[in-house]
């Protein structure tokens, strides 16, 4: 079970993010592009997909946990239910949300020094 500190504590530490509002809420960012925000619920979290079909598949494999709306169809981002996410499955998914959104030389200097 994970919220919104979570998410903050997570999103931040990697690197060259910063949380900014975004549609009024927090949104977490990565050289100014948005990889996943806080709605307004407070225990949902958008996070940035690979494609719509990394995002079916998600909602299709976990819908407990996975979920979109009429919104967002054609986006590729999943929203996902904070209370049904560990917080290894949480950093695991705003890590992949991150790597989308960052510049290459960002994500290869970040896989460089974590020995990937």
């Amino acid at each position: 079970m994970t919220d919104e500190a979570d998410v903050r504590r997570i999103a931040l530490s990697l690197p060259e993010t910063m949380e900014k509002l975004s549609w009024g809420t927090p949104g977490f960012r990565v050289k100014d592009r948005l990889f996943a925000r806080m709605r307004d619920e407070g225990d949902i979290l958008i996070v940035w997909c690979a494609d719509s079909a990394e995002k079916e598949g998600l909602i299709a494999a976990e819908p407990e946990k996975f979920f979109s709306t009429p919104h967002y169809d054609g986006h590729p981002s999943v929203l996902v239910r904070l209370p049904a996410v560990d917080a290894t499955e949480l950093t695991e998914l705003l890590t992949d949300a991150w790597r989308l959104r960052a510049p290459a030389k960002l994500v290869a200097r970040f896989d460089a020094e974590a020995g990937q």
